[in-house]
């Protein structure tokens, strides 16, 4: 093992003493563990994460995005994903076939990126107070940076920043580096009548960034990403006290070095932050060995506007009355900012293994997690995924080069269709993750795998489970390519008990085919689902949803017609409103049919006695009330 600033194991364990010393050789293969007394924390080197431009106008890195090359083929810019930098000639005759429409090479709608930015307010008296504590590289006005941090990742603000425009965006962006900054921040925010929103990776998808139209004050963005060290680790009670900004890719590299992970990885692991994943009520890929983050977090520290909320130690588990920590799990930028977290540690596991699975049917499928979850063999992740994305995942392989892949791929097919008898336009898939013990994963790999044949499954492999979650990060950049050539996508999700699932996903399907019809939007609609999820009560369902845009009015407000309508679908289901992504501004509307009024009611009460000026201003989760709305927002 090699620390953060190149240290051998034996100066290392030199550096950290002889009580963690312990812990870390039990961990190298040495000594048996032992249970050390007293305080078992040290601080690790501070390594900066990685100077890795980020893209200012879509998903992801800079160096990364799909471009539909002249021959139809389509390929993934950059060297960072499995199916980067290698051309992909099904994807976009796929889509086209999928969506009905003329998608390829020569229909393109070429991005106007930037758009015409909003000119900053001005507040001298606020800026001569910035100034007397923070350096004048904390501070920017620029209009692009002041752009990337008004907006989210939902389809709408994408599409705005490429073809339209935002009507506000944030007046100053400031990067505290310290804890004591952001109270001084916020102290002179409330001083000078100022509005502050807290920005981690800009990745929500529920348009939780964006500044109500009608706002007036001078807003401040504080990304809060120069905050990204580990404070302490404790290796002995596996606890770490992580700086809120910190990345989760960063967060796990660094974790690694000392063979332990947090365990917590969302589809946007790459750019979202332990801070973002507190105020969304985040869930990850892996949340059924690790958990969610409300389960993997201990405490942390919370600037408001009624001072710091914070407390001296942690213990596993209390019963201390009303604890302020619980309201801000889901915050969504309206209580304060966080600024640091204590979230439990896990080793790296000893063993990870990959496996995949076909059904002959979604509702197969379904079945196979019901029985896996009541079986106690649930793997870290297991992912069902319904026909549709079968065949994504399909036209997302490269083209078979000689006669041995070619005929390799021909047995598959006959051994699928033929003697299998599963028909290719039915049929759904489940990739798995397995981690821990080799005893634990050879208990789930031997349960999973005898369930599965009980069902008629037919195991698929460990490479094809492998490519399934690493295809997660890259197919994230797609949505900004079906942009360019004139299709508008997006996601949504929600959470729903086992005996309804199949009868929720139905449903909103229909739905959403009658009312694209009803809108008289060309093409046909794509529409997909995985099951990403499972409790002892239900499962999950993460949808995608788009369409072919290319002569419609106003595709934005078209696209939100039509996830309404999959949204009202799933709340008459029996569905929730949100598993993962939170409300923000986009589901709003919709809190008085999961809330009474009283609910309601209570929290717009702690919003007022919290922060009874509103410095906080995302104005998420309906906490203000009515708030002025954007032309789109009146649209949808």
């Amino acid at each position: 093992m090699v620390a953060g600033d190149g240290m051998s194991d034996e100066s290392l364990l030199s550096r950290l003493g002889s009580v963690v010393g312990r812990e870390v050789r039990q961990r190298l293969g040495g000594a048996p563990a032992h249970i050390d007394a007293g305080d078992t924390r040290f601080v690790p080197p501070v390594s900066p994460p990685p100077a890795e431009a980020e893209s200012l106008e879509g998903w992801g890195f800079a160096d990364t995005r799909f471009v539909v090359q002249p021959d139809g083929s389509t390929v993934l810019t950059g060297e960072r994903y499995n199916i980067s930098n290698v051309a992909l000639p099904e994807l976009m005759p796929w889509f086209a076939n999928k969506l009905a429409a003329p998608l390829g090479y020569d229909n393109r709608n070429e991005p106007h990126y930037p758009p015409e930015i909003p000119a900053a307010k001005t507040n001298a008296a606020l800026l001569a107070a910035l100034r007397g504590f923070l350096k004048d590289d904390q501070l920017t006005d620029a209009p692009k940076e002041r752009l990337r941090r008004g907006h989210g990742h939902t389809g709408a603000e994408i599409w705005a920043i490429r073809y339209g425009h935002l009507e506000r965006v944030p007046d100053l962006v400031v990067f505290p580096r310290s804890h004591e900054e952001v109270v001084k921040l916020v102290e002179a925010a409330r001083a000078h009548g100022a509005g502050v929103i807290p920005f981690g990776g800009g990745t929500n998808v529920t348009e939780a960034l964006r500044i109500p139209v009608g706002e007036q004050r001078f807003i401040i963005a504080v990304d809060m990403r120069q905050m990204n060290r580990i404070v302490w680790i404790d290796p002995t009670n596996r606890m770490a006290c992580v700086e809120a900004g910190a990345t989760g890719r960063h967060l796990m590299a660094e974790l690694a070095k000392y063979r332990l992970t947090m365990g917590h990885e969302p589809d946007s692991l790459e750019f979202s932050t332990l801070g973002g994943w507190i105020a969304t009520n985040a869930s990850g890929m892996k949340k059924n060995r690790y958990g969610n983050i409300e389960e993997l977090v201990l405490d942390m520290q919370v600037v408001t506007t009624q001072g710091v909320v914070e407390r001296p130690q942690q213990a596993p588990r209390e019963s201390v009355g009303v604890n302020p920590r619980q309201y801000m799990f889901g915050s969504e930028g309206n209580f304060g900012i966080i600024t640091t977290a204590v979230v439990k540690l896990f080793p790296l596991p000893e063993v990870q293994r990959y496996g995949s699975v076909l059904f002959p049917d979604l509702s197969t499928g379904l079945t196979f997690l019901y029985e896996l979850q009541r079986s106690g063999a649930v793997p870290a992740s297991v992912r069902v995924m319904d026909n549709t994305q079968f065949h994504f995942g399909q036209a997302l392989k490269p083209a078979k080069h000689g006669m041995g892949a070619k005929l390799k791929s021909e047995i598959e097919k006959t051994v699928v269709t033929k003697l299998k008898g599963f028909d290719p336009f039915k049929l759904a898939v489940a990739t798995i993750v397995f981690e821990g013990s080799a005893e634990e994963v050879a208990f789930q790999e031997k349960t999973l795998y005898r369930i599965a044949a009980s069902l008629g499954g037919m195991k698929a492999g460990g490479a094809n489970g492998e490519r399934g979650y690493q295809l997660t990060f890259g197919i994230a950049y797609i949505r900004d390519l079906t942009f360019t050539h004139w299709a508008i996508a997006e996601s949504f999700e929600t959470s729903v008990p086992w005996s309804r699932a199949m009868e929720l996903y139905e449903r909103v399907q229909r739905r959403v085919e009658q009312a694209h019809a009803a809108l008289g939007l060309p093409g046909k609609p794509f529409f997909t689902g995985r099951l990403t999820q499972v409790y002892q009560t239900g499962v999950v369902i993460y949808f995608y949803l788009g369409f072919y845009a290319k002569g419609v009015a106003d595709p934005v407000a078209a696209y939100a017609a039509l996830e309404h309508a999959a949204r009202e679908e799933i709340l008459a289901a029996g569905g929730s409103l949100s598993h993962h992504h939170g409300v923000g501004k986009i589901r709003r509307d919709f809190l008085p049919e999961v809330y009474s009024e009283g609910a309601l009611r209570l929290n717009r009460q702690v919003k007022a006695a919290i922060d009874p000026d509103n410095v906080f201003a995302a104005s998420n989760s309906g906490v203000n009330g009515p708030v002025a709305l954007s032309q789109h927002e009146v649209a949808r």
